[in-house]
């Protein structure tokens, strides 16, 4: 089971940094008229989009292998079930960055920098509850 937990904490780690950078390139995407820029940064971000993606499914597989191991987290748990909904919110955050990869590579993108300077951070609330609810379990 320790190894299964390095493997999740490795993932996750992966994965977040992925978070935090994609949205990074965003914010640089949607400032520059530069075509040779846009062409470089489109494939930065489809090329992080695609290596992240495997970490985050990894992720999950590990914490449900975890989950799985430590059943009497599914009876009433609310830090578990809060820790659960979090993850499930950040996959979606996940996917959505995969459909603006997508935007930004068909140069489609309609937002400026600063919607993506704020879009930039949601992962930082998502990887502080998840802390909070895994260590202080508050609930």
């Amino acid at each position: 089971m320790e190894w299964i937990k390095v493997l999740h904490i490795m993932m996750f780690t992966s994965w977040f940094a992925g978070l935090f950078y994609l949205p990074r390139l965003f914010v640089n995407h949607a400032m520059t008229d530069h075509e040779a820029v846009h062409q470089q940064l489109a494939l930065m971000e489809h090329k992080l989009y695609r290596f992240v993606t495997p970490m985050m499914w990894l992720t999950v597989i590990t914490g449900a292998t975890m989950a799985y191991n430590q059943w009497e987290y599914f009876g009433g748990q609310l830090w578990f079930g809060l820790k659960v909904a979090t993850v499930l919110l950040l996959m979606l955050y996940h996917f959505y960055c995969g459909h603006l990869v997508k935007v930004f590579a068909q140069s489609e993108n309609m937002r400026d920098h600063v919607f993506y300077r704020f879009f930039n951070e949601i992962p930082v609330f998502g990887l502080v509850a998840v802390l909070i609810f895994v260590i202080v379990r508050p609930f």
